[in-house]
């Protein structure tokens, strides 16, 4: 909990004190919401500098707008963000989207709404020249593979895969237009989280980890089939503190024998669940006043995050989402259902009320759609 200012009570003075509240707040989107800046902190440019430097831009939407334009903080509500999240095996693999959020600020700038799309979404996929794709029908997260491939050779370009994926995303939501975007690398993620001290989070239900031992370590093969053998790293219901290899290790979960009942759908909630617990440890840790931590978050950032503002910076966003909060930001769950043919699975659908929701967000009715459909709220403790 932030501490408030000392008062006839003897309560000792916040470490916040004096520490304007924009600064407390800039955004790494996907990975950590609010990430505390301490720019006034340093009282000139050179760290807010430092922490623009830190993190990879690119251009992600192919308007060639990333870092084109001079600093401004007067961006405009309503706003929609969208996070990427890849874990790549090599740089010769093209990225699949292991994760793909919404971020959506209402034009008051002071609530945000996060939702996931499946990966295994079914949908048309636009066909992208640049890298000589003729579009089709397949699952959501191929889109970004697609996208990255370079005619004539060379290693994928996940920023190119980004900009298919965006599109393909504004098909299916009817957003006309992301304001920013951001491909997170899941494994500079880590480094991120334990720059921060690890992370504070209820885990709604035991959970065993299909991947990792109880070390950390990844469990070995199954020599006679599929998966792994080998003692599980578990995740009890309640509090926890989980370091860095722990919440990635808990967010990637997807199987109802590991605990995961929902599958996929509960792997959502969780990293959304997860992404909110990691905005309050922002907000809470001491970051700011330690410039040794604050100088390890930047790097960690610098190495999981690419992003693009469309002409924005990252703080630039900070400064426009300075009254967002954790509570604040309502998670959504988007029903959907499988699709199967012949008795195989193909994929993911949504349900009929889910074109009701994007018709509400792009008319800006959130908050009434929500209360006639109070299902669609992700609630955490």
């Amino acid at each position: 909990m932030i501490v408030g200012k000392a008062g006839k009570g003897g309560r000792k003075p916040s470490r916040w004190s004096g520490v304007p509240r924009w600064a407390r707040v800039c955004t790494v989107f996907g990975a950590v919401l609010m990430l505390l800046s301490g720019v006034v902190l340093a009282g000139a440019e050179a760290l807010m500098a430092r922490y623009e430097g830190a993190v990879g831009k690119a251009d992600l939407f192919g308007d060639q707008a990333a870092g084109a334009k001079e600093r401004k903080s007067d961006i405009k509500g309503p706003l929609n963000i969208l996070l990427v999240g890849i874990d790549p095996r090599n740089p010769e693999t093209p990225p699949l989207a292991d994760s793909v959020m919404v971020l959506h600020v209402p034009a008051e700038l002071d609530r945000a709404y996060l939702f996931s799309m499946p990966r295994d979404l079914l949908v048309e996929i636009p066909k992208f020249s640049r890298a000589e794709f003729n579009g089709g029908t397949d699952k959501l997260n191929a889109a970004m593979s697609y996208g990255s491939r370079v005619p004539g050779g060379g290693n994928p370009d996940a920023a190119r895969g980004f900009e298919l994926l965006a599109t393909t995303v504004q098909n299916v939501t009817g957003i006309t237009r992301f304001d920013a975007g951001a491909i997170i690398n899941f494994n500079g993620f880590r480094k991120i989280v334990d720059a921060m001290g690890g992370v504070d989070m209820y885990i709604e239900r035991d959970v065993r980890s299909e991947h990792r031992e109880p070390s950390g370590k990844h469990r070995k093969g199954n020599p006679n089939g599929e998966g792994y053998v080998g003692p599980q790293a578990v995740y009890k219901k309640g509090n926890q503190h989980l370091s860095g290899w722990q919440a990635l290790d808990y967010v990637r979960q997807r199987y109802p024998k590991n605990g995961v009942p929902d599958g996929d759908y509960g792997r959502q909630r969780h990293q959304q669940q997860f992404v909110k617990a990691m905005a309050g440890q922002a907000l809470s840790a001491d970051v700011v006043t330690n410039p040794i931590k604050l100088d390890r978050v930047l790097r960690a950032a610098g190495e999981s995050l690419i992003f693009s503002g469309r002409g924005n910076s990252v703080v630039d966003f900070g400064l426009a989402l300075k009254n967002i909060r954790p509570e604040t930001i309502q998670m959504i769950k988007l029903p959907g259902g499988s699709i199967m043919e012949n008795g195989k699975y193909q994929g993911e659908k949504f349900q009929p009320a889910v074109d009701d929701f994007f018709a509400a967000l792009q008319k800006e009715q959130l908050d009434a759609f929500l209360v006639e459909h109070p299902d669609f709220q992700n609630k955490s403790k």
